[in-house]
């Protein structure tokens, strides 16, 4: 739509309104911190529901695979072939051999529901960055040390180079029954990989150390897997289940978590929709403060028309004043929107220092921080939204003012 010199000289006067107009102007400047504010919060909102979901699959995803071998009874007899069956299998990237374990572990008197976690020495080393204090590397096969998460070291009050003591209730039987197996192993390194269930109860260890103090022989519990794709790890592992029916059961990260991603989802789509019709409430202030401008100047439209302004040009000249109110709201509400996203977690720690309360509780949350992530695509259609409604809204103001009768208004003048 390409204006005129006269359409958009009068167009950019309908914009500022008089000092006669204020009510006019005020309904607009409304209009646009409406407009402004609904595009930010859908930003907002939308990147940190696309981050908490991608966060939480990347860090779930990266400690448990996309998928793991599970044999019935829990110990997988003949791993090692199982392991090299899974390597095998066209799209998938890695596989590793794993134990887990619920115990109880204890210090100073204190006590805890702990995880022990037989690793192999690859995925020690690859939980390096993860690191607080301490050193993965001390972490070796027939040597008393873990690795326990920060959270877990908090509940205990234990710290690096003390002896954390891992009771095992399947101990060796007596003539007055079977004594739990308490062992004593050094801390050695304290981890944080932002998973707050992960921080607060795994202790890791070598797979030798696990199978030694479980009394679980040479076999392990798990076969975690990797895949090029977690979309489509059911499509890739399909020939491995078939293969392993009767022997052992594969679970993929959707199944072990499909609650949680499921609620997620849910409410996506409910945030997503709530915060839609605060966007089309900022369209309906457009419309009304078009409405207030079209009737404030009907006498000036009608001379306009007598002049030889056609139904066209004002048109024209009403859904540009429009559209640019709804323009200016949207990418204001954007720039607002990715400051805010930038600045999110300081944002949070100020608000959290300022009222004294916890907006953000890992237990709760699963994730240490707020994550993030924003999606081009579902930007561009926030703001083709704000866009299309604030460009319908015009539509109805516009067509009263081409349609005014010079004629009717200007009889009595």
């Amino acid at each position: 739509m390409i204006l005129s010199p006269f359409e958009w000289t009068i167009a950019k006067r309908y914009m500022l309104p008089g000092r006669g107009e204020a009510v006019i102007a005020l309904v607009a400047s409304i209009s646009i911190g409406v407009v402004m504010l609904s595009v930010a919060m859908l930003v907002i909102v939308m990147s940190v529901m696309n981050g908490f979901r991608a966060e939480l699959l990347d860090r779930i995803t990266g400690l448990n695979g996309h998928a793991v071998v599970q044999a019935y009874g829990g110990r997988l007899e003949n791993w090692e072939d199982v392991l090299a069956e899974v390597r095998d299998t066209p799209g998938v990237t890695r596989a590793s051999p794993l134990i887990e374990q619920p115990l109880l572990g204890s210090y100073n008197g204190r006590a805890d529901a702990i995880f022990v976690r037989g690793n192999t020495q690859e995925d020690i080393d690859r939980m390096r960055e993860s690191v607080l204090l301490g050193d993965m590397s001390s972490l070796k096969p027939g040597e008393r040390n873990v690795a326990i998460g920060s959270r877990l070291a908090q509940n205990l009050g234990i710290r690096i180079g003390e002896t954390l003591t891992i009771i095992n209730p399947q101990g060796r039987s007596t003539p007055f029954g079977t004594v739990p197996r308490q062992i004593g192993y050094t801390v050695t390194a304290i981890f944080e990989v932002g998973l707050y269930d992960f921080d607060e109860r795994f202790v890791v260890m070598p797979i030798p150390n696990a199978q030694t103090l479980l009394l679980t022989g040479d076999t392990i519990g798990m076969i975690e897997v990797q895949t090029e794709d977690a979309d489509r790890v059911d499509e890739i592992l399909a020939p491995v289940t078939q293969r392993l029916a009767g022997k052992a059961v594969v679970t993929d990260w959707k199944q072990m978590n499909a609650s949680l991603f499921e609620a997620l989802q849910v409410e996506r789509v409910a945030m997503a929709f709530a915060l839609s019709i605060i966007v089309l409430v900022a369209a309906f202030n457009i419309l009304s403060s078009l409405v207030m401008l079209v009737r404030s100047k009907t006498r000036d439209i009608a001379i306009m028309r007598t002049m030889g302004a056609t139904r066209r040009s004002l048109l024209k000249i009403f859904v540009t004043a429009g559209s640019i109110v709804g323009a200016i709201g949207t990418l204001a509400g954007l720039v607002l929107g990715f400051t805010v996203l930038i600045f999110r977690q300081g944002i949070v720690e100020g608000l959290q220092a300022l009222f004294g309360i916890e907006l953000w509780d890992p237990s709760i949350r699963f994730l240490s921080e707020l994550p993030a992530k924003t999606d081009p695509f579902e930007v561009l259609f926030i703001a083709g939204m704000a866009m299309g409604l604030s460009f319908l809204a015009t539509l109805y103001p516009a067509y009263r003012a081409s349609n005014t009768d010079p004629v009717e208004v200007l009889r009595y003048e």
